[in-house]
């Protein structure tokens, strides 16, 4: 990291010093919240959002929160920050001492004067968080101006030093742009600098990465870990990603719903977890550095409605091991030093637990007879035509760049790669939703590629797509009967009298109640409408389901479900995937087969354990090496070989090899020609000529 910008930013202005030891850390810490509890009022009661919370940080340490949606974690952050709704959220108990004062305590115009200064807030989505018609420049220096009376020259300097800090190139006419010209993981950056801007004291960052590829997510922590250590800010990090939790933070509070389940130091709480709950999600998680597995650990049912949420432990309905004495509430205490867990079992939690996690790491049978390809795609490209202005010629974004691959019948095939490689474009064209610019695409022994509209009716009925989202991908206005109803309609998959049996018969097969088809989207859990979309798919009794980033927006148990009912279906239906994602641990555990994309081209191909055990492409091996693994035992031991730069732009793809700008093993003789791909070994297909 640049001194002179560390050192820039301890200057007069600021009462810390730029490198602080945290060796030498404080007595006291810098937070410290103290039985808070949260309600919010709504036309349907008194939601108890959270209660009981207590937890400490200090100066240069990081603090996980982790746990399901509607656990609490954002609340509680939002309430440091005194951003709580007004009228209808009440804080009924608790403070929350900040360097010496109460928050809560203090008025509306000394918390404005704190928030921002000494206490800053990273958003999970910087596109919202982002004003869209103001600029960058504005956006960093305006709490330059308002906190510290910068003048705007001296703004400026500060502002193009911080976009430096968080490793924004060519900084001067980054502050001229807007948002929406920047890409994901440089408008998260400059949420970064924003927040860093008066060298804060603490730093919130609710769910930071969430929304960004593998390399880009291991830089920006990577940063936030090292300013953390060197400026002594003090960072609370709210995340369900388990692996970045192993990897970076000092300690962890699990919570669940609305309270802390579980604390401790990182080491302790993956090394030996004690609460059930917190040994669920372990469980629940993809291993990249395990084999597949033949099914993932998971926890039934769903977190509590805390409208009304159960006496005594709040896991108690969804616990193995619960008990009549867990009608009782357990207090939050000490099972060994350092470590608390609200367990009245804490301490036999793992004799009880062995036998399951024994039995999750079954290998998964594997079919000895290779299928011939129900899918293959030969030489595709898909270019999108930009026009420029009146006197501009037109160019073209090459999303798709001479790609050929090929899916077995009843395997799963793994597209991985950044986000703009061109993985969910390669999925449309195999659909037929965008046409290809050239190229062949077989479909069950037939070539697909020209077909005509009409001609593509019969296809699509044995091709379906589960999208990412599953809660803009069903109507709102349908029920979700209507919704798996429609498609059986529409190709007169079944005669009508047959359609509500087969609803509710489809209902049952992806794991949900029959009269759920009388519900609307809105009134099912992301996972409950992430099945609809399943069934929805399954209706009109396909072949092959693309699945484009199916389980990524998913907590952590809800996405152990919703993996094993794709396993289980494809065994049960003969059912063939091509699984489009950017988690690598999920593709690993659900994939026969993965490719590997880089910037519209297939750099390397091969099966699962072969790739994941042995990579060969540079970009592959930087992939994994960037994909954290939710054990910190492991995690102190593996290099931190983080890849730099960002994905080029399409419209200008580099020379050659298009990984060569970001390839530490570049050559000249990689900008000089596209490498041929090659067969390294059985099956596994790379394209770099220094591949061995």
């Amino acid at each position: 990291m640049n001194n002179e910008v560390i050192s820039s930013l301890g200057g007069k202005a600021h009462s810390r010093p730029a490198t602080a030891d945290v060796t030498a850390r404080p007595q006291g810490p810098l937070i410290e919240i103290s039985d808070l509890s949260v309600q919010f009022n709504t036309s349907h009661g008194t939601v108890r959002a959270v209660e009981g919370l207590s937890y400490a940080v200090h100066p240069g340490e990081m603090v996980a929160i982790v746990g399901e949606s509607g656990s609490g974690k954002s609340v509680s952050a939002l309430t440091i920050m005194r951003l709580l709704p007004p009228g209808t959220s009440r804080i009924t108990s608790g403070s929350i001492r900040f360097d010496g004062r109460d928050l809560l305590k203090l008025g509306e115009e000394e918390m404005r004067q704190i928030r921002g200064r000494d206490v800053a807030m990273i958003f999970q989505e910087p596109m919202t968080s982002l004003n869209p018609v103001l600029r960058i420049g504005l956006q960093i220096t305006e709490p330059l101006t308002i906190h510290l009376g910068l003048d705007e020259k001296a703004a400026r300097a500060r502002a193009i030093e911080l976009l430096t800090l968080v490793g924004i190139t060519d900084p001067e006419s980054r502050l001229n742009q807007y948002p929406h010209e920047l890409s994901g993981g440089m408008r998260q950056r400059v949420m970064i600098a924003i927040g860093l801007a008066c060298n804060p004291k603490l730093l919130i960052a609710d769910e930071p990465t969430t929304a960004l590829d593998v390399t880009i997510q291991a830089q920006i922590l990577e940063l936030m870990k090292d300013l953390s250590r060197r400026l002594g800010i003090a960072v609370i990090m709210i995340t369900h990603n388990l692996g970045i939790v192993a990897r970076y933070a000092d300690r962890v509070n699990v919570m669940y719903a609305a309270r802390i389940v579980e604390s401790g130091t990182a080491e302790r709480v993956f090394g030996r977890p004690m609460h059930p709950y917190t040994r669920g999600l372990l469980a629940a998680v993809p291993r990249l550095d395990r084999g597949r597995t033949s099914k993932l650990a998971t926890i039934d049912g769903a977190p509590p409605n805390l409208l009304a949420p159960p006496e005594g432990c709040r896991f108690r309905p969804r616990c193995r091991f619960a008990i009549e004495a867990c009608t009782r509430t357990p207090p939050l205490e000490a099972v060994e030093p350092g470590h608390l867990a609200a367990c009245i079992r804490a301490r036999e939690i793992e004799n009880l637990d062995r036998e399951t996690v024994e039995g999750a790491s079954a290998a998964r049978p594997t079919n000895a007879t290779p299928q011939p390809a129900i899918l293959d795609v030969r030489h595709a490209s898909k270019h999108f035509p930009i026009k420029g202005g009146l006197f501009s010629r037109t160019r073209a974004i090459r999303a798709v760049n001479d790609v050929s691959i090929a899916v077995r019948r009843g395997e799963t095939l793994g597209l991985v790669g950044e986000s703009g490689c061109g993985k969910s474009t390669l999925g449309r064209l195999v659909l037929r939703l965008d046409e290809p610019t050239s190229g062949e695409i077989y479909f069950d022994g037939g070539d697909i590629a020209h077909l005509d509209r009409k001609e593509m009716i019969d296809v699509r009925r044995k091709m379906q797509v589960i999208f990412q989202d599953p809660y803009s991908s069903l109507n709102p206005r349908m029920t979700v009967g209507q919704i798996i109803a429609e498609p059986m309609r529409v190709h007169g998959i079944k005669p009508r009298k047959e359609i509500g049996p087969r609803v509710a018969e489809l209902l049952q097969l992806v794991g949900l109640y029959p009269y759920m088809a009388l519900r609307y989207p809105h009134e099912l859990s992301g996972g409950q409408r992430q099945r609809v979309g399943i069934a929805r798919a399954l209706a009109v009794e396909p072949k092959v389901i693309v699945c484009d980033e199916a389980v990524s927006a998913l907590d952590v148990s809800i996405q152990g479900q919703v993996i094993n009912l794709l396993e289980h279906l494809q065994q049960q239906l003969g059912l063939t995937y091509l699984f489009i994602a950017h988690d690598l641990a999920v593709v690993r555990h659900i994939s026969t087969a993965v490719a590997v994309m880089y910037l519209g081209r297939i750099v390397e191909h091969a099966p699962s354990d072969e790739l994941f055990a042995n990579p060969k492409h540079p970009y592959t091996q930087a992939l994994l090496a960037a994909a954290p693994i939710p054990d910190p035992a492991v995690e102190r031991e593996r290099p931190r070989a983080i890849i730099k730069g960002e994905l080029p732009s399409p419209l200008r793809p580099p020379s050659g090899c298009v990984f060569h700008p970001r390839c530490p093993r570049a050559t000249e003789a990689c900008k000089a020609a596209v490498p041929e791909t090659r067969e390294l070994g059985p099956d596994h297909l790379v394209a770099c000529i220094h591949a061995t």
